[in-house]
């Protein structure tokens, strides 16, 4: 009975969660975004704000969710985020893996999808923290390049979408050709949950059994020079980053450190 209450408790919290996220979302574009905007004119310092704000927003929106007893997490390595023009690339297991990185790291850019532009609740903050789009096409491992070298720290998750349930894991590899062209050190991120939540396909209200236990680790960089010294193309080295990548990011926290 006792757990029964529990899940009930969980799925109404979630309900609650998602609907704070998006009026916090609505909020910014149609409050915070349009003052920011006329109180700020330099337009990087607007981006610099911007981020720092969704930054805070998103600090809180983790402490409501774990605080109302949606999620309970930890995160080891924390401080390896705390410096500037880091390439993250991280596994992605669950809707809110942007929420945590970016709660996590200051002055964060992400790639986000290009359909995300035209949803009411999120296209003004993405516009007003210059997040990458990803509809460049070509020009998209350039933006990415052009964000590292301004000082952001740029996230991205190399699956391209979320880790499904069951099924074999295939990288994609612009992040790697992001690190090599850039010649950027990759700063790995192991991201587990304990019991699938928010996972590809699955609707918000089937939460867990139980309260589901995020576990963050945060990897010591790897050296991308070795792959481009070794490989001897920038093809080549992006397709054995991704390789790495491929052990780095999916067999399991303890694999991250070593």
């Amino acid at each position: 009975m006792l757990e029964w209450l529990n899940r009930v408790w969980r799925i109404v919290a979630t309900a609650f969660c998602f609907s704070v996220f998006g009026l916090g979302g609505l909020m910014l574009r149609c409050l915070v975004c349009p003052v920011l905007t006329l109180m700020v004119h330099e337009p990087v310092r607007q981006q610099q704000l911007s981020q720092a704000i969704i930054h805070h927003c998103f600090r809180w929106f983790v402490a409501l969710m774990n605080g109302v007893g949606v999620i309970s997490y930890e995160v080891h390595g924390i401080e390896r985020l705390q410096r500037r023009g880091l390439l993250i690339l991280a596994n992605h297991p669950s809707l809110i893996d942007v929420v945590f990185l970016i709660s996590f790291i200051k002055q964060a850019d992400c790639i986000v999808k290009e359909q995300l532009m035209r949803n009411p609740f999120m296209r003004g903050p993405i516009r007003a923290a210059g997040f990458v789009t990803n509809n460049c096409g070509a020009g998209l491992v350039d933006d990415c390049i052009r964000s590292l070298r301004s000082g952001n720290n740029l996230v991205i998750f190399p699956e391209g979408t979320r880790t499904p349930i069951s099924g074999s894991v295939r990288l994609q590899r612009g992040a790697a050709n992001v690190a090599v062209r850039g010649i950027n050190n990759i700063t790995p991120v192991h991201i587990q949950c304990s019991l699938p939540m928010l996972t590809k396909g699955v609707p918000w209200w089937k939460v867990p059994r139980r309260t589901p236990h995020f576990t963050i680790e945060v990897g010591e960089d790897i050296d991308i020079k070795p792959f481009c010294e070794a490989a001897g193309n920038e093809a080549l080295a992006a397709r054995k980053v991704t390789e790495h990548l491929s052990q780095k990011l999916f067999r399991g926290p303890s694999s991250v450190s070593t």
